[in-house]
């Protein structure tokens, strides 16, 4: 599932850069990569022109004559960029949780748990419950397990 989803992503983002992002629940990145190509259209292309045409067809030919090569270049660079950042982001690449976290985390996702919860909050793994070792019971459990006499 998550191969198809990381596919799914970069393809999302191929089509409208930000989009994969969004789908991976990568808001922040979503925003730049959108925000980042909407930019770069309404700087590189002429949209006065374009939205005068007659017909979309006729708007593209203008968008297409109209623009000068590395114009075009820089627009598919952003979408394949934000295409390539969403598949690795969405597969796992590079893990996003942090070393620096006191409590447990979370061996599908890497990131930090909420105790309370059987399953992570954010990817929503199913976890197993985390048992006691024996060498971290409390005091009185250890005084539980100290022998007691055989009863008559």
């Amino acid at each position: 599932m998550t191969w198809l989803r990381a596919l799914f992503a970069g393809g999302l983002s191929i089509f409208l850069p930000g989009a994969g992002h969004a789908l991976i629940r990568d808001w922040l990145r979503a925003l730049v990569f959108a925000g980042l190509y909407f930019s770069a259209i309404w700087f590189f292309f002429p949209i006065d022109q374009m939205v005068d045409a007659a017909s979309f067809s006729e708007g593209m030919d203008i968008a297409n004559t109209q623009t000068d090569t590395m114009a075009q270049f820089f627009i598919m660079f952003i979408a394949l960029f934000a295409a390539i950042d969403a598949t690795f982001r969405a597969v796992g690449f590079p893990p996003n949780g942090s070393d620096s976290s006191d409590g447990p985390s979370c061996p599908q996702c890497g990131k930090e748990l909420d105790q309370d919860l059987t399953f992570c909050h954010w990817c929503t793994t199913r976890l197993e419950p985390i048992e006691p070792e024996d060498d971290e019971l409390p005091a009185d459990a250890e005084d539980s397990e100290q022998e007691t006499p055989p009863r008559p």
